[in-house]
This record gives C-alpha cells, sequence and structure tokens, in this order.
C-alpha cells in the first residue's frame, strides 16, 4: 500500500475535514449529479482560469451527461469565490477551479481571510500551471528586460505595473526588488481589465499568464520580455527566462486545481476525480489548453493536498520576500 494511499483510507477512517478519501483509479464512480453542477470561477469572463474552465466544461458535461454551469466571482484575491464554496453544501453539485491565488497567496497577501484554505477544502484534482511573462505595452520604449529597467531607473517610481491575481502582485514586487528598481503597483480585481489599461498605455506593464494575453502578444498589442519560471516552457520555447537574462533566482510558476467543499464523501470526489481527469487526459483538451498557455498535470485528491500544503508555506515566503505588506 503507497504512503498517499495510507494517508487517504486514515483520512476517511477519520473524516477529516481537509480532503476525502478516495483511490480514483480503483473507483466506479457510481454517483453523478443529478441537477447542473456550479463550477465557481475566482476571476472573470477572459481570465486565464476563466479559459480552463469553459475548455473543461463541455468535455465533463458530455461525460456527465450534465450541464456545467461556470459561475465567474471575481474579487478580494479570488476569496469572494473560495467562500462559497467553503459554505456550499458538500455534495458534488459546487466545486470550485481554484489557483494558488485564493488556496495559498491570500495567507501572506491579506490580513484576514473568512476561511482556512486548508481546513475549508476537499482536493480532488491538481490540473496544471499556468505560464506567466512580463508584458509591457506596445507603446512603451523598452523592448528587453534590459531595456525595461533601463527606463525604471531612470523614472524611479514612475513606471506602473497592474495586476490581476497574486502571481501578477508578487511577481511584479519580486522584479523590483531584483532588479533594484521602483515600481508602482496598481492592482485591478482581475486579469482582462488590468491587460486592457497596459495595452492603452495608461498603465506600464504587467505579470500576465499566457492564457489570457497570448492573443493580444502575437497581435503586437502586448510584447513579452520574458517568463516568470526559472527554466523555458515548452508551451513558448523561444520566450527566455527573466531568470535568464539577469533577474537570478525568480522562479514563479502559478497553478490550478478542482476543490469542492470540506467533508465530500469519497464516493463523490472519485466520481468528480474520474470525470475531470479523464477530460484532463483528452488529446483535443489538452491541445486547446496547450494553444491557451496551461500545461496540464493531474495529480490526485491525495498529492494536491499535500501540494496545497507545501504552496501555502511557498507563497507566504515569496510575498514576504518581496516585502509585501498584509491588506
Amino acid at each position: 500500500m503507497s504512503s498517499a494511499y495510507r494517508r487517504e483510507v486514515i483520512a476517511a477512517g477519520l473524516a477529516a475535514p481537509f480532503f476525502a478519501a478516495a483511490r480514483p483509479e480503483d473507483a466506479r464512480a457510481a454517483w453523478r449529479p443529478t441537477r447542473p453542477v456550479t463550477l465557481v470561477v475566482p476571476f472573470a469572463a477572459g481570465s486565464g482560469t476563466d479559459q480552463v474552465a469553459r475548455t473543461l466544461q463541455p468535455a465533463v458535461e458530455a461525460l456527465w451527461d450534465q450541464r456545467i454551469v461556470v459561475d465567474n466571482r471575481p474579487g478580494a484575491n479570488g476569496t469572494l469565490a473560495a467562500m462559497a464554496v467553503a459554505r456550499a453544501a458538500p455534495d458534488g453539485q459546487t466545486l470550485l477551479l481554484t489557483t494558488n491565488t485564493p488556496q495559498a497567496a491570500v495567507k501572506g497577501l491579506m490580513k484576514r481571510i473568512d476561511y482556512d484554505p486548508a481546513k475549508d477544502f476537499t482536493p480532488i484534482l491538481r490540473c496544471g500551471n499556468y505560464v506567466f511573462w512580463l508584458t509591457v505595452g506596445a507603446g512603451f520604449p523598452g523592448r528587453t528586460l534590459a531595456e525595461f529597467l533601463d527606463e525604471a531607473r531612470r523614472r524611479p517610481g514612475k513606471v506602473t505595473y497592474a495586476s490581476g491575481n497574486s502571481t501578477g502582485i508578487v511577481a511584479g514586487a519580486a522584479i523590483a526588488r531584483l532588479a533594484g528598481v521602483e515600481m508602482v503597483h496598481v492592482p485591478y480585481r482581475s486579469t482582462p481589465p488590468a491587460m486592457l489599461d497596459v495595452i492603452a498605455g495608461r498603465v506600464d506593464c504587467i505579470v500576465v499568464d499566457v492564457s489570457a494575453s497570448r492573443g493580444h502578444v502575437e497581435s503586437g498589442r502586448l510584447r513579452a520580455l520574458g517568463v516568470t519560471s526559472r527554466d523555458r516552457s515548452a508551451l513558448v520555447p523561444d520566450q527566455p527566462t527573466l531568470h535568464e537574462q539577469g533577474l537570478t533566482g525568480l522562479d514563479i510558476v502559478a497553478w490550478a486545481g478542482l476543490v469542492g467543499p470540506a467533508r465530500l464523501p469519497p464516493e463523490i470526489v472519485a466520481a468528480v476525480h474520474s470525470a475531470f481527469d479523464k477530460a484532463l487526459g483528452d488529446s483535443t483538451v489538452m491541445a486547446k489548453l496547450a494553444g491557451i498557455g496551461f500545461e496540464v498535470v493531474r495529480d490526485g485528491p491525495a498529492r494536491f493536498a499535500d501540494f496545497i500544503a507545501s504552496e501555502i508555506e511557498k507563497w507566504t515566503r515569496l510575498i514576504r520576500e518581496a516585502g509585501i505588506e498584509p491588506e
């Protein structure tokens, strides 16, 4: 018996709220929703997470022969959406396509949140990672990272960076710290309006996911200066990393995963995992996700639970190192 499976069995026996035990590969997935399932998304329509949700939506609907309603609830670093799901009945009818923002980073970004990112949810499936890059508007004078930083040094405290999620907040602050430049943060409730203001020249730059911004980069409305992960992404292999361009040690990767309310019964966890995992494994779905800059990762409940715990520690450290004060 694997250690991961042993932890799941023990958790089931104790009815631990952190995650419901199940071994998805052995499950018969007998449970099926009897009415439309609400898939809550913590960011606005058009965001990367919204695009992932709407790519998975038809595939899971076909498997269940049941509607999936995507419910966008942006704001407060994703906590509005997370609270709605934490308070929902543990019946499989309300799920959250969560990310590192409401499930990890909020512990360091906010002085108070009205839920526990670990105890108040049942991890079901880690879906994958987003590729993030630093972008500027077409009118910004810098065409490379070096030129961007030269401009920031020439105008200390004048260059602005937008953010629509925790990754944008933390990455922007980390870039400024590592480069030794002073930039002004301009926060937004979600990514789409933040990008539009960068495109319009009202804000200078944004660290944004490829999922939401690739079309703007390909059209020339935004200019990408480098990805935030330490290693290059296979999805945009020609795009250099900020780390290799001189911001040594920068390695910020965002992710998405599926959770439900705490105390979700094991048979429901198994069935939901089975459906969404099968959708993620479909070649057409994988190609569509790759096309928007999302790298599929298919970790089950136990591994995802461990991952969330480690990510809470990681993002709290990144936020502290970036010098961001909780709000």
